[in-house]
């Protein structure tokens, strides 16, 4: 008898270690990322710390704003369009809820802005993007749609709750890699 309850002791001290483990490391990410959400405005004006140059020699190489004149001017503009790209990355990936796969618009919004103000050919920012998010729309919203139809489906001939649909619709992938990969 005292065997099987060793056994069983060892056996519950190592998941409780798995599970204070697991523990400490969503606490240690989520402190991450609340700390780089709090930080965005301070990321925001970097471009204060740009010259008012028309090139800009950093580390990295040399960034020539031709279109907007000011090295200065064109990092605004790109924080502009980074900011919430990253900030809608963030939502996409925290978010627990059945209808997260509309956060793709805005990421894609914000995408195709964001390699609008890098380049070169730009006259005219932000017009027409519209129509380069059409097809994320006709796809995205349709799904989104149709997993809410068969939700309200599902509640109506079942006797499960809002949140117990939710969780079964729910991807829940272990990592931010292994959710990148459920998409390609």
């Amino acid at each position: 008898m005292s065997k099987q309850l060793t056994k069983s002791i060892r056996e519950n001290s190592k998941s409780l270690h798995t599970d204070k483990s697991t523990y400490n490391r969503k606490i240690l990410i989520g402190s991450i990322v609340a700390t780089f959400i709090a930080a965005t405005p301070f990321l925001f004006y970097i471009y204060e710390y740009v010259p008012d140059a028309e090139r800009w020699h950093t580390w990295f190489g040399v960034y020539e704003s031709a279109e907007y004149g000011s090295a200065n001017v064109g990092i605004w503009v790109l924080m502009m369009k980074v900011i919430p790209l990253l900030l809608s990355l963030i939502w996409f990936f925290t978010c627990r809820h059945w209808w997260y796969h509309v956060l793709l618009i805005p990421i894609a919004m914000f995408s195709f802005q964001c390699v609008s103000a890098l380049n070169y050919d730009v006259r005219f920012m932000d017009e027409l993007h519209i129509i380069w998010l059409l097809p994320f729309m006709a796809v995205i919203i349709p799904s989104i749609y149709l997993i809410r139809a068969k939700m309200f489906n599902k509640i109506n001939y079942a006797d499960k709750t809002l949140e117990e649909l939710e969780e079964e619709f729910m991807i829940k992938p272990d990592s931010i890699w292994g959710k990148i990969k459920q998409y390609f």
